[in-house]
């Protein structure tokens, strides 16, 4: 067993039956990652990690990622492995120290980039021969280079090299994509890591029940710390991402963590963890804050729009985010108009305080056994008519 990585369920989950409960699948976890000097961080779940693409979450410092309550951050290995590359972030230290995060990072594996961003010229057995998208250079990635950049990285969880279709695509395909998951997972498993790094298998199959169940079955035989399901919020509707996440959830071993990746919106949050997923990431807080679009517990709030050009109010009444407690609608909504920076990096600070005080106030509620009753009040505040 890897001792870097240790999980525990605290309260809830799959077999929680106690009679007349308000949790039902919904689980309350600990995650325990050393990191490389031995230290022990935790990382209570259900968690979102926010998304630092190249070593950076867009438009804030490392200290204000803690001031909102972040436990872990996503590193991308496509992005990293072209700039700066990573054999130069290994000989900087690692990620955690050429970024400045104390805190766990996950990396993924570089093959959604690889298949949706690059100008990809073939596939086959061995990996992914593309073109960077950023000077046309010919690049293969294969699990063995997957694993060898992400230990060079030196991420806390590294993620297996998988094959991800875009949507919509036809059954022959996906099932040609799930073989060659599990044979790939099975060739990465075989490159070593650090020691304080673990591993996490993807489960694939679109939104087929039954590639589904024999994915799940044979990814989850290989020696894996946790895994994850991939495939979904790829352009599918969320009522399908979310019927296939909570079918795909109870396929995972019950006492290592579920993470959905690439999910989503603080609606496909709520209902996955219902599901029974402990992990998320997503680029939606801080990409829609650059974009004006804050998130309340009251809906979204566009802040380009005309009608809070003299709203004196804050974004969300109670909030104690920076752009809450200090600034007003009508202020943000110039800094957005003029362009300015600082518009962009306090949108961010809300987004990412909502996103995760969302889960904390989750969690919170699991273990006081009435999510149910928090679930029903979130769409009740989410669908309340707006006086804004």
């Amino acid at each position: 067993m890897n001792r870097s990585l240790e999980f525990f369920i605290e309260f809830g989950g799959d077999n929680f039956s106690q009679a007349g409960d308000g949790v039902g699948r919904a689980r309350a976890g600990r995650l325990l990652l050393k990191d490389r000097s031995g230290k022990t961080h935790e990382i209570k779940t259900p968690v979102f990690m926010p998304v630092g693409t190249l070593a950076a979450v867009k438009g804030v410092t490392p200290l204000e990622l803690e001031r909102v309550g972040a436990q872990i951050v996503l590193g991308n290995t496509y992005h990293l492995y072209l700039r700066p590359g990573h054999e130069r972030v290994e000989r900087l230290g690692g990620l955690q120290k050429f970024m400045g995060w104390g805190g766990p990072i996950l990396t993924d594996s570089g093959g959604f980039q690889v298949f949706s961003l690059a100008g990809l010229n073939s596939i086959d057995d061995t990996g992914v021969m593309f073109q960077s998208h950023i000077d046309g250079s010919r690049h293969h990635f294969s699990p063995k280079l997957s694993m060898e950049i992400q230990r060079s990285l030196g991420s806390n969880i590294v993620m297996a090299f998988d094959h991800c279709p875009s949507y919509p695509a036809s059954r022959e395909l996906l099932e040609n994509a799930m073989q060659r998951t599990l044979r790939w997972a099975g060739e990465g498993l075989n490159i070593p890591l650090q020691d304080h790094q673990s591993r996490f298998g993807i489960v694939q199959g679109g939104l087929f029940e039954d590639l589904r169940v024999r994915s799940a079955k044979d990814i989850t035989a290989l020696p894996f710390d946790g895994f994850a399901i991939g495939g979904l919020s790829i352009g599918e509707t969320p009522e399908l991402m979310q019927k296939m996440a909570w079918f795909t959830a109870p396929l995972l071993p019950r006492d290592k963590p579920r993470y959905l990746m690439g999910v989503g919106r603080p609606e496909d949050l709520v209902e996955c963890v219902r599901a029974g997923i402990d992990m998320f990431d997503c680029v939606m807080p801080t990409r829609n804050a650059r974009n004006g679009q804050l998130f309340t517990r009251y809906g979204k709030v566009n802040i380009k729009n005309a009608r809070y050009a003299d709203d004196e109010s804050p974004i969300e009444p109670g909030c104690k985010c920076e752009a809450c407690t200090h600034f007003s609608r009508a202020y943000l909504r110039h800094l957005f108009m003029c362009k300015d920076i600082l518009g962009a990096r306090l949108n961010t600070i809300h987004n990412l305080t909502y996103y995760l005080n969302l889960m904390s106030e989750i969690r919170i509620a699991i273990i006081e056994n009435r999510f149910d009753d928090w679930v029903k009040t979130f769409y009740s505040d989410l669908n309340a008519p707006k006086n804004y």
